[in-house]
């Protein structure tokens, strides 16, 4: 194989690899403003409540919420912070 072409190669598989990071997490994800709703209703933010609110970023609201309430957070309060870890406001 010739030089180029590898190079070539190289580079295109480079592209798509990286490109496939950036699909990787939703771009509308947003952690910290689960987070934050969490600390509003006075539940110190742990592992498990991150953990939780990445699970709201991959759509697993139902997990999501499960984890928060089990965690200490409110069910309405759980239930709103998963939401603005999948569709955080514009």
């Amino acid at each position: 194989m010739r030089t180029s072409a590898r190079t070539a190669g190289i580079l295109t598989g480079l592209t798509l690899a990286l490109g496939g990071v950036a699909f990787a997490a939703p771009a509308h994800a947003d952690i910290p403003a689960c987070t934050n709703m969490v600390q509003q209703t006075g539940v110190e933010v742990s592992d498990t409540v991150r953990t939780a609110c990445t699970q709201g970023v991959h759509a697993d609201l139902q997990g999501c919420a499960s984890a928060l309430t089990g965690a200490g957070v409110p069910g309405g309060a759980a239930n709103g912070a998963c939401r603005m870890a999948a569709n955080p406001p514009s």
